[in-house]
């Protein structure tokens, strides 16, 4: 018997990665779903005697992603004390003005992503767990750009804040049969995605500079620092209470 089964997704780098190697705890199965496996997370998992299942899997496939869902969560064990969804997978592409959002391939991809396979995966999710009395956990990877416009991220603030009205659903229709959902933005983290911010032009991205200057000036997260937090309010009493949420409200 697992205490906890975790299932979490973009876990090959940046801020999943650092999740993933948090989750590899005793007592905890942990689940990874990303684009590609990690043989070091694999071999730090042999090490700490943990349980891992690596998925490689595109998730803005929605069909991959609902063939996924269903294959994770009918073999789900039903004896252990906690289940844990962290759906961190996300893309911050296309990066343009809403003027010249014409990609009709980009955009769905990044709804795909960002917000469908969350649903899918939540779904299954709340199905399989249905009448446990365990303890039934999900945090969505937000963002403050899901409740703040940012010229040039039409698509990801929407899907973002689209995010954030889906765990508001969640909580309102599973709350009461012991769900805790909450959407949690993660601050200014130190990954790729910050990279890739930081290599788009100031004609598609007009705050470019403030994000160069974040970097520069030694002003973001490192993943980490921003993981330990996130595992660490999944840990505490008032998880949940709040459900749209920053993780930079916490120490």
């Amino acid at each position: 018997m697992s205490q906890t089964i975790a299932i979490l997704t973009g876990a090959s780098r940046g801020l999943g990665a650092s999740l993933a190697r948090g989750l590899l705890a005793p007592g905890t199965q942990l689940v990874t779903l990303a684009r590609r496996t990690d043989d070091e997370l694999a071999a730090l998992a042999t090490e700490k005697g943990v349980k891992l299942e690596q998925i490689a899997v595109d998730l803005a496939d929605t069909a991959a992603a609902a063939q996924t869902a269903e294959r994770i969560f009918a073999s789900l064990p039903r004896d252990a004390g906690r289940y844990l969804l962290i759906n961190n997978a996300g893309t911050v592409h296309p990066v343009a003005n809403s003027a010249a959002l014409n990609d009709p391939a980009a955009i769905g991809a990044a709804f795909a992503l960002n917000v469908t396979s969350v649903m899918l995966l939540t779904s299954r999710f709340l199905a399989s767990t249905q009448g446990l009395t365990a303890k039934r956990q999900i945090v969505n990877i937000s963002s403050g750009a899901g409740r703040n416009p940012n010229a040039g991220w039409a698509v990801y603030c929407s899907t973002k804040a689209a995010l954030d009205m889906y765990t508001r659903v969640v909580n309102a229709e599973h709350r009461e049969h012991g769900v805790q959902a909450i959407s949690l933005a993660p601050g200014v983290v130190d990954t790729g995605m910050q990279e890739t911010i930081r290599s788009s032009s100031v004609e598609s991205f007009p705050a470019l500079a403030r994000f160069q200057d974040l970097k520069a000036s030694g002003k973001l997260s490192s993943p980490e620092d921003v993981a330990r937090r996130i595992l660490a309010l999944t840990e505490r009493d008032d998880f949940g209470q709040t459900e749209i949420d920053d993780i930079r409200n916490y120490a």
